[in-house]
């Protein structure tokens, strides 16, 4: 019921979004074309009131019900009629057309819910449209080509109508079974596959996509009206690239999807890299330990030169969340930073890689990489929990100035960093909590001059939070007296420690340790 009487409610919505993003249409039809919108949001709200599994079968007063579901699309009709004959006033004939759409979509809306509520449901059975699929142009734009897959041909036209003025060629599918026949014809950058279809669905599809040699590498987000978490992680499991809930918001869909392509265009560029990943991402479905090897493939090499650097990584059986990198931002400021995300798993896995690729390739806008707390500021915003799956990570990312020497760092939670010089043993601390947990944290910038000859040293909880004999763990005071006992260079005799703390045995959590020599 919540998806049958959610696909209408996605037209309404789809179709006065493009109304009002179009422009061209006199300033009196914003007013109520945003009534229509609301409805159609309101709509959505007393579906998720009134059709959730816990309280659907209590004791209600079904008159009130009615009333209050069909309130709102009353009001929808009845401004879309109003525009209807103001657009046709005006000789605006696509305006009429998209008007009628949302009109025919509230009477369809309306035609379920009583069908519902007022007599018994029907059980009814939906065959796959016979429609064959448009195709896509022989040579791709730069946006890449794209495929829509969707059992619903509003939902189909809505999301193509979309994403064709955004620069991509779309082509559509409605259902998995043409969708794998069109894949299999011609080259697609992405696919859009909704969940919920006739025949064959988007787990099956999908499953079928991942299986297949020559498609397993294209990358998927699944669409669907319901919220469901199992199905969720379901689709992420299989190898899903993300999932967007129904209606969808198109701020939402165009990060998404350039993303994802942004991610498969750096593979592309990277040849070799790219089949060392491609082979790890293969091996991630069926294996997680050798998933643990996938993402020291994406881990920087070891740098020599002026400022050297070096690290260890001990990933733990379950898959962690840890990750490190440096880079130089231009010829003076050197950046450095590990992250560590909460849990163990696939999903922690591909947020912490998310993290990686977004500062690696500095993709934060409005963000000074050189300025450490506006990076966190902007990692959190992107990156809020309730966006991510209830997951959240901590980082240490520090920028070192070559030409006054003066490295500036932040903390979103992390452990603080050492650094050994001629001037003692010093621990890096700057104020700021975990990033991604709460909107409003702040972050703060803390700095040191560095002396010549210094070593600096970035670390995850995983390789001090060890187990200590006689009870409890040890603490980051261990591993730093550990570090400062052992000769330079000190990483080999850190994990070798570690790894006696540990039994010798499998490691619970990631031990990552990165030296930079400065």
């Amino acid at each position: 019921m919540r998806h049958e009487l959610r696909t209408p409610i996605n037209h309404i919505l789809g179709y006065a979004e493009m109304l009002m993003e179009e422009g061209g249409l006199p300033a009196k039809f914003q007013a109520d074309l945003q009534r229509i919108h609301s409805g159609g949001r309101q709509l959505q709200a007393l579906i998720s009131q009134y059709l959730d599994d816990e309280r659907f079968f209590e004791q209600r007063d079904l008159q009130r019900l009615y009333h209050e579901l069909r309130t709102p699309v009353n009001h929808i009709i009845g401004y879309s009629e109003l525009l209807i004959e103001q657009a046709q006033d005006a000789s605006l004939g696509e305006a009429v057309r998209d008007l009628e759409k949302v009109r025919q979509a509230a009477r369809n809306w309306l035609a379920l819910m009583e069908g519902y509520l007022v007599h018994a449901p029907k059980k009814e059975t939906t065959s796959a449209e016979s429609q064959s699929p448009k195709t896509a142009a022989t040579e791709f734009t730069d946006h890449g080509a794209l495929l829509v897959v969707d059992d619903d041909e509003g939902n189909r036209e809505m999301l193509a109508r979309r994403l064709q003025r955004s620069g991509y060629v779309v082509s559509t599918a409605s259902d998995g079974l043409q969708a794998l026949t069109a894949a299999r014809k011609q080259q697609f950058d992405l696919v859009l596959l909704d969940l919920i279809m006739p025949g064959m669905d988007g787990f099956e599809a999908l499953a079928q996509f991942k299986a297949d040699p020559a498609l397993r590498e294209i990358p998927v987000i699944m669409l669907s009206g319901l919220d469901e978490e199992n199905g969720i992680a379901r689709c992420i499991e299989m190898g899903a690239e993300d999932y967007l809930g129904k209606p969808v918001n198109p701020i939402f869909l165009r990060a998404r999807i350039g993303a994802c392509l942004e991610k498969k265009r750096l593979r592309d560029k990277e040849r070799t890299m790219h089949e060392a990943l491609a082979a790890s991402q293969r091996v991630l479905l069926a294996n997680l330990a050798d998933a643990a090897a996938y993402v020291r493939t994406i881990l920087p090499a070891p740098m020599d030169g002026p400022i050297k650097a070096d690290w260890r990584f001990a990933p733990c059986t379950q898959l962690g969340g840890d990750i490190l990198g440096y880079q130089w931002i231009d010829d003076e400021h050197f950046a450095m930073y590990v992250v560590d995300v909460c849990g163990h798993g696939l999903t922690t896995a591909f947020l912490s890689i998310s993290v990686f690729n977004t500062l690696r390739s500095e993709t934060l806008p409005d963000t000074n990489f050189r300025d450490p707390a506006t990076v966190l500021k902007s990692l959190n915003a992107r990156f809020r929990m309730d966006q991510q799956n209830n997951m959240y990570f901590t980082i240490w990312y520090g920028v070192f100035n070559t030409a006054t020497r003066e490295l500036v760092f932040a903390r979103g939670g992390h452990p603080p960093a050492i650094l050994f010089s001629t001037e003692g043993v010093k621990e890096l601390n700057a104020r700021g909590g975990i990033v991604g947990f709460m909107p409003e944290t702040e972050f703060a910038n803390a700095s040191v001059k560095v002396p010549p000859g210094s070593q600096l040293y970035l670390f995850s909880d995983g390789a001090f939070e060890l187990p200590r004999p006689g009870g409890g763990t040890f603490q980051p005071s261990d591993l730093v007296a550990q570090l400062e006992a052992a000769p330079a260079p000190r990483l080999d005799a850190a994990l070798a420690w570690a790894e006696a703390a540990n039994g010798g045995k499998e490691f619970s959590d990631d031990v990552t340790l990165l030296e930079i020599n400065l």
